[in-house]
């Protein structure tokens, strides 16, 4: 079970990390529920379908993953950090796009289906494990958020820039450790 948990927190620390970036950037209260849900049931979702996929999935999960998330988050983090410059005055309430919140649920998931695969390797019950990794994802970016909004709101939202710079070295990293 200690395997399991390890699993979910290992998996949750990227999407908690770019909750925490979102709520520097923006802090729009419709956020702090979107984003902690949308990433538990994304991690949950490809943790399984890298479970069903097998070894099928691997080979196109292992050549792709990287360039994906990694790609996105550098993306995403460079916008965040130009809005925040352009919007250095003011905080931007204005939460985000649906497209923009698949796309960071997406970018912080794809690790999960290629950990997925490991799944039958864990001594507990897949499905237990599955559940173990979407409410530890969930409630880690709910902190993560709340973290990020309270640093904002002390700090002050040029600190958004720091938001974004945190995305692209995520991005950067995942790129950098590809094989």
């Amino acid at each position: 079970m200690l395997q399991a948990l390890a699993l979910a927190f290992g998996l949750a620390m990227d999407a908690t990390a770019v909750c925490a970036a979102r709520a520097l950037h923006s802090g729009a209260k419709r956020e702090h529920v979107i984003l902690p849900l949308l990433f538990g049931a994304f991690q949950a979702a490809m943790a399984a379908l890298g479970w069903l996929g097998g070894n099928w999935a691997r080979t196109y999960i292992a050549d792709w993953d990287h360039w994906i998330a990694g790609g996105l988050l550098v993306a995403i983090g460079l916008h965040m950090g130009v809005e925040a410059i352009r919007h250095d005055e003011q905080k931007d309430e204005k939460p985000g796009s649906a497209l923009l919140y698949l796309g960071l649920a997406v970018a912080t998931s794809i690790d999960a289906a290629a950990a997925g695969l490991t799944l039958p390797l864990i001594p507990a019950p897949s499905l237990l494990v599955l559940t173990m990794i979407g409410v530890v994802t969930a409630v880690t970016c709910g902190l993560g958020f709340a973290v990020g909004r309270a640093l904002g709101e002390k700090l002050g939202p040029r600190l958004g820039i720091v938001g974004g710079l945190v995305l692209v070295g995520i991005g950067i990293d995942i790129l950098i450790r590809a094989p």
